[in-house]
């Protein structure tokens, strides 16, 4: 995901991504914690996206 693309969107859509991406890190670590993960690099690349998200967010409620 670009941060270009995310400025395109609006804020209740990015409000929306932000919560859909934290839920996904919140079942990726539980499948960690299980035992059940197989990529590990997919939690790293979810942080980044939501850093994104709300940095973008931040931007346009400026």
């Amino acid at each position: 995901m670009k941060a270009n693309e995310l400025r395109d969107k609006s804020v209740d859509d990015l409000k929306k991504q932000s919560q859909e991406l934290s839920q996904e890190l919140f079942n990726l670590r539980f499948q960690m914690h299980t035992g059940h993960l197989e990529n590990t690099a997919r939690i790293s690349q979810i942080k980044k996206d939501i850093a994104r998200v709300n940095t973008v967010l931040r931007q346009k409620q400026a």
